[in-house]
């Protein structure tokens, strides 16, 4: 394979992968909420205040967009269209069991 198609694939994964982490931050700063970041104390488990976390959330948007730019992504189900979904949804259930132990008391 072609390193500029590979460099093409894999940009797909990780803009998915920052777009849908950039959500839960940004809601959770957007409505005044702490919510753990990797600048908490422990890192991923302890909550930031709402302000560090529209930052991180904001960092993140800028990365997948760039990502997006770079890889151009196609409307369909192409290749780097599933590898963009494959992304968002591994750093999506991730998030989602991570957090939510995280928020009982398990994490």
């Amino acid at each position: 394979m072609d390193l500029t198609i590979f460099l093409h694939l894999l940009a797909n994964f990780f803009a998915g992968a920052f777009l849908c982490n950039c959500i839960p931050h940004l809601a959770a700063g957007l409505r005044g909420e702490p919510f753990p970041s990797p600048f908490a104390r422990p890192p991923g488990r302890g909550d930031s205040s709402p302000v560090v976390n529209v930052l991180w959330g904001t960092f993140n948007l800028i990365v997948a967009f760039l990502l997006i730019g770079y890889s151009r992504i196609p409307i369909g189900l192409y290749t780097q269209a599933v590898l963009f979904i494959i992304g968002f949804l591994l750093i999506g259930i991730f998030s989602a069991r991570h957090f939510g132990a995280v928020r009982s008391g398990r994490g």
